[in-house]
């Protein structure tokens, strides 16, 4: 692998990177807590939203997005040629 391609593949890695915590803190700390109180006033079977954003929320979006980061490197990999 060039150097030039080296940079590009890891200049990528990086950006999806930065997407998927930047969505991760958004849903863990911003929906979570900083507007529990907002969120809390829509109820979903009978749970207050920021309820459930801070208690299961966060850790469905956390996992789903393990799953995406895979998905986003298997295809990157194939991209560059550096898949196993």
């Amino acid at each position: 692998m060039s150097k030039e391609n080296m940079k590009a593949y890891w200049k990528e890695n990086l950006t999806y990177l930065a997407i998927l915590l930047s969505i991760w803190f958004l849903v863990s700390y911003v929906f979570g807590i900083f507007l529990v109180d907002q969120l809390n006033t829509i109820k979903i079977a009978g749970f207050k939203l920021g309820f459930w954003f801070a208690q299961q929320g966060s850790m469905y979006v956390f996992v789903v997005l393990i799953f995406v980061y895979v998905k986003l490197m298997n295809t990157l990999d194939k991209k560059y040629g550096v898949e196993e």
